[in-house]
């Protein structure tokens, strides 16, 4: 995601926020928006190499250069990638002398989307159940 994409995403995500954005405004939410930081968990989520990432930060920190080096990746890469997870509150990063340092972040945005999951899960769940005793049924 370029930089210019990640800056849209923040004024797509001010503008979801703001109660008060007109009807006529650039951005309307999709339909079945969930949240800002929900749609970015998701998004940060969904690409492999970002998971990755999240992987190998939690068996500890790590420089740019060496989160680059283990997924094969150039350093502008990598930022890009580190930036999306940054902005999803994911990965928190750090100056250390010369070098950029990311670590895991306490991510309680992974709480939110836990819940939303978990909370899916039950209804579909349960929709299977009376599905089931509805084909199973007598007839």
């Amino acid at each position: 995601m370029s930089p210019a994409e990640i800056d849209a995403l923040r004024e797509d995500t001010t503008l979801h926020d703001d109660p008060k954005a007109q009807p006529g405004s650039s951005y309307s939410a999709p339909i079945g928006a969930l949240s800002p930081t929900l749609d970015a968990t998701f998004f940060a989520l969904s690409d492999p190499k970002r998971r990755g990432i999240l992987e190998r930060l939690g068996r500890g920190p790590a420089t740019l250069t060496q989160l680059a080096s283990a997924a094969g990746m150039t350093l502008n890469g990598i930022k890009k990638h580190v930036g999306i997870l940054e902005l999803a509150g994911l990965v928190e990063t750090e100056k250390v002398g010369r070098a950029r340092e990311c670590r895991l972040s306490p991510a309680t945005t992974l709480g939110e989307a836990g819940e939303w999951i978990e909370t899916h899960r039950r209804t579909w769940e349960g929709r299977l159940e009376r599905f089931e005793r509805y084909v199973e049924r007598p007839g």
